[in-house]
């Protein structure tokens, strides 16, 4: 065993497996980086929404914006509209948009928004109020204009995307442009080195001579399998499903009642009894799923809703739709992420539901940190690796957080799974208290200090107040009302001057798809 680390092998691909690789490769051209996956075997592909931090992730590896929409059958995604999550009712909705609340950190925007609400008589949502960008996703805007370069940004932006033609776009670049060595082959057994290292792979479907794969650094992309951590290894899954019930999920792909149909600016979710549905719109199909308790909810009344959705906004009658591809997970993530030389990203670490599409931007991060702090030689590993596990434990955490709170303030009461979700034995301990400190001041800086949070305190007012949240405390000095007032006429100014300007989701990226967008 050399104590250098000189050859990084990934198993698994995928999105998660492709794009660990990518970025591997691009920060690290002296190292060896190999990704071997087992022929036949499908991805998971269903997840199609990412955050705006896939565009520095798409920019390091050093991809063309313009090659990545149109083989990608990508989309801009500019936040998150959640329908029926409160009451339940047709005008139950709001947003969680990309770009910060307008003056976010200067004034207490809620107060200003609780007080415009009272003195108004008018029940204007939070978002609406304090940001512009929730005004260009309810007109189908795109976040720039046609001469905007690559990656730049008007309004901030994500994509949604066709996962498994993601997956091959990644194998294309990092074959042909970043030097991944791609090997099929399914992974027989693992040998370990005396200390309990991982050695070497044995591979079927090789060449003689080629069955056995050494490497210093191994990578687990195996998806819910997780062959190496949670197999070889025995790293036990943190189950969640008493805080996140959901566990189970429908996804169906449905073509645009016409070419040229509107393209959503954003992911929708739509509550249901046990769950909720996502849409979301690429350039040629709409990608829909439900999420779903099995708990409390049938396979077959789930689908049964999925399907009357699908009819009910523009898609096929129930009889004329594809068939759904059925997924199955426990909800948690794993007790460690990187034990001895062998670290897993994507869901191999775990998986909790889609709800905000944390699962790219955690393997996102988790390649950047691995890329940024990769050890030299084998003698670093234990020390990367325990900050490591200590930043993703802390990471997953607040994502079980944040998710939990969309269902501790809906005020459905329609089914038990949402009557259950507010019941406090299924709530984080830290979730309660921050809930009491936040009834008399908004979420701020002080609850999330870490510099690279998944979720910043501007995400948790967005939903709070999405929600109908209140503030119930003494006004302040640092509130600055007239400070928030003018933070507000701004936001409204923006929406304004932006609403004319921009062109339309579909216009965008049919310029994009024909023309391409200007290089910087």
């Amino acid at each position: 065993m050399s104590n250098t680390i000189e050859h990084i092998v990934v198993v698994g691909g995928g999105s998660a497996g492709w794009l660990a690789a990518a970025v591997f490769a691009a920060e690290h051209p002296s190292l060896r980086v190999t990704l071997v996956e087992s022929p036949g075997v499908a991805p998971i592909g269903v997840g199609e929404g990412t955050w705006p931090s896939m565009r520095d992730t798409l920019r390091r590896i050093g991809v063309s914006e313009s090659d990545f929409l149109r083989e990608c059958d990508a989309a801009f995604k500019q936040g998150s509209r959640f329908d029926r999550w409160v009451d339940g009712s047709a005008r139950d909705t709001y947003f969680h948009p990309f770009v910060l609340p307008q003056g976010y950190g200067d004034a207490n925007l809620a107060a200003a928004w609780q007080r415009i609400k009272r003195d108004t008589q008018h029940d204007i949502a939070f978002a609406e109020l304090v940001s512009f960008q929730p005004h260009l996703c309810l007109h189908g805007r795109a976040p720039k204009q046609p001469h905007t370069p690559e990656f730049a940004a008007v309004a901030n932006y994500g994509y949604h995307l066709d996962a498994g033609k993601f997956g091959e776009f990644l194998r294309r670049h990092c074959t042909d442009r970043l030097g991944v060595r791609h090997l099929r082959a399914h992974v027989d057994a693992i040998e370990s080195h005396e200390n309990g290292d991982i050695a070497a792979l044995r591979l079927r479907e090789r060449a003689p001579g080629e069955e056995r794969l050494t490497g210093d650094l191994f990578i687990d992309c195996t998806g819910m399998q997780s062959l190496l951590l949670g197999g070889h290894y025995g790293v036990p899954l943190v189950e969640k499903k008493d805080v996140l019930f959901n566990d189970r999920a429908l996804a169906l792909q449905v073509p645009y009642a016409t070419p040229d149909a509107p393209i959503a600016s954003q992911t929708t979710s739509t509550a249901q009894r046990s769950g909720w549905i996502w849409d979301i719109g690429l350039p040629t199909r709409r990608g829909i799923g439900h999420v779903y308790s099995s708990a409390h909810c049938s396979d077959e009344d789930a689908e049964r809703d999925l399907r009357a959705y699908v009819a009910a906004t523009g898609g096929p009658a129930p009889q004329d739709q594809p068939a759904a591809r059925r997924l199955a997970f426990e909800p948690g993530y794993r007790a460690r992420f990187w034990h001895r030389n062998c670290v897993a990203i994507g869901l191999s670490s775990g998986f909790i539901e889609p709800l905000e599409a944390s699962a790219l931007a955690l393997v996102e991060m988790a390649a950047a940190w691995l890329a940024d702090d990769m050890p030299a030689t084998r003698a670093q590993v234990d020390a990367v690796a325990a900050r490591f596990n200590e930043a993703f434990t802390y990471r997953w955490e607040r994502v079980i957080e944040f998710l939990k709170l969309h269902y501790v303030l809906s005020k459905r009461a329609d089914s038990p799974f949402w009557i259950e979700h507010r019941e406090a034995r299924t709530m984080p301990a830290r979730l309660r208290e921050l809930l009491d400190l936040w009834r008399t001041r908004p979420p701020s800086r002080r609850d999330f200090p870490r510099i690279e949070e998944v979720f910043p305190a501007a995400s948790y007012q967005y939903i709070l107040y999405g929600m109908g949240f209140t503030l119930d405390g003494a006004a302040r000095a640092s509130d600055l009302p007239r400070l928030a007032d003018e933070c507000v006429r701004e936001a409204a100014r923006l929406a304004a001057k932006m609403l004319p300007a921009l062109p339309s989701n579909r216009e965008l990226l049919t310029h994009a798809a024909r023309r391409g967008l200007p290089r910087t």
